[in-house]
């Protein structure tokens, strides 16, 4: 077995691991101690002389905090305030001229107007039919006292039964009684009985003619019934003519624009189809959507100003805030109203919004000031009391024309604008101070 090549190749890789991993280990190890010394002496004339470098000339300004209007920012367009589609109620031929759209129009103007045919007709022959249901109530009502007498008399008949057959009750059981005595004879008890069965019958008779009576007043009770239902159907019937006839003309629910031509003369309109489009653009709204990030720095009644596509600009101020996200965005809706007394504004034209939101402390600094640290954190250089550059993460808050508002720095800081891209943090620096806008 050949020990040696597993030998050599054990020991060439435990020194390629010592020259790669422990080079320092080594290079101390045989180095004398006046090379360490002499070594530790030239890293420190090194520091020395890092330290001695002259300072970086850079140009900074001096720049104070100000208060300014934090806004939040979002596109959205404009809408009408009001749209609606107004469409025929009832079937008949449009018997009115159009109206073209773009007209302005008033509220209760007739858009549409409709054949009657021969609604009147029919409104006629419900009244009809109203009046005479009306005349059967009192033909009715005059029944009540009759039905009433006719009751009256034959509870007194079942009263006077009543007392008939009480009496015959107590000369039978007289007669029966002298009969035992002897003093009254088989006759007149067999006569007796009779007349208690006989008034047993007229209880039966008076209380079947009590029942018809009462059965009569009921009955005419439901003719009373009748009657009054016969004229709320009556009535029925000329609240649907009159209804509709009155839908025969259709008017604008409000003042606005007609959206598109109202239905031509001597078309046919079904039940559902379009007569007119109304919008209303006097107020006009913008909506947009806002992160659920910024939402709770949106509130009731704040101004807003909007730029449209067409250059045109508006303010407004917020009428609505959605309280619900939207599902796929996770958004919020707010309306914001703008007087738009000249009709300038269209609906559906893109904006971009701008809401004030509360007051913030910001520096104004040019753009070209901004750097990135190493982590790629957003901020700018400044200048600190020792002369050295000392990195400070910011915050943009808004991009104007004459340079960015920043949050993040203390109320009063020098701020390198030129230079900042060479120097790193504790580097001493020469700082040349300037306006800002020179």
């Amino acid at each position: 077995m050949r020990l040696f090549p597993i030998i050599a190749a054990i020991v060439v890789g435990l020194g390629i691991y010592a020259f790669v991993f422990e080079r320092e280990a080594l290079v101390a190890l045989f180095s004398s101690p006046d090379q360490t010394e002499e070594t530790a002496k030239a890293g420190a004339s090194d520091q020395e002389r890092e330290t001695q470098k002259p300072p970086v000339g850079v140009i900074a300004v001096r720049s104070t905090a100000r208060r300014i209007d934090s806004a939040v920012i979002l596109r959205g367009q404009t809408e009408a305030d009001r749209q609606v589609d107004l469409r025929a109620e009832t079937s008949g031929k449009v018997d009115s001229a159009p109206l073209r759209k773009g007209a302005f129009v008033e509220e209760g103007q007739v858009l549409c107007k409709l054949d009657p045919g021969t609604r009147q007709s029919t409104l006629a022959e419900a009244n009809a039919r109203l009046a005479e249901a009306r005349a059967r109530v009192p033909e009715a009502r005059a029944a009540v006292p009759e039905a009433e007498a006719r009751v009256e008399e034959a509870r007194a008949r079942v009263q006077e039964a009543r007392a008939k057959l009480r009496e015959a009750e107590i000369n039978a059981n007289a007669a029966s009684r002298l009969s035992v005595d002897g003093f009254a004879s088989q006759t007149r008890v067999a006569q007796t009985e009779a007349e208690v069965e006989g008034a047993r019958a007229g209880i039966v008779s008076a209380e079947a003619t009590l029942k018809a009576a009462e059965s009569g007043r009921e009955t005419v009770a439901a003719g009373i019934e009748s009657a009054r239902a016969g004229v709320e159907s009556a009535q029925a019937a000329v609240a649907t003519a009159r209804k509709d006839i009155e839908r025969l003309t259709i008017t604008a629910p409000f003042a606005g624009l007609l959206e598109s031509d109202t239905a031509e003369l001597g078309s046919l309109l079904q039940p559902g189809e379009l007569c007119a489009t109304v919008i209303q653009l006097d107020p006009i709204m913008l909506v947009g959507f806002v992160p659920e990030t910024e939402v709770g720095r949106v509130a009731m009644g704040a101004r807003a100003q909007a730029e449209l596509a067409s250059a045109d600009r508006v303010e407004g101020e917020v009428v609505f805030i959605s309280r619900a996200a939207d599902p796929t965005t996770r958004t919020f809706r707010v309306e914001i109203e703008v007087a738009n007394e000249d009709l300038r504004l269209r609906d559906g034209q893109t904006a971009e919004i701008i809401i004030a939101s509360d007051g913030v402390e910001a520096h104004l600094l040019p753009q070209s000031a901004l750097t990135l640290n190493d982590e790629g954190t957003l901020g700018v250089r400044v200048v600190t009391e020792e002369s050295r550059t000392a990195f400070s993460p910011v915050e943009m808050l808004r991009d104007t024309p004459n340079g960015v508002w920043l949050t993040g720095l203390p109320d009063e800081a020098d701020v390198i604008i030129i230079g900042q891209e060479f120097v790193t943090d504790g580097v001493p620096v020469k700082p040349s101070f300037q306006e800002i806008g020179q």
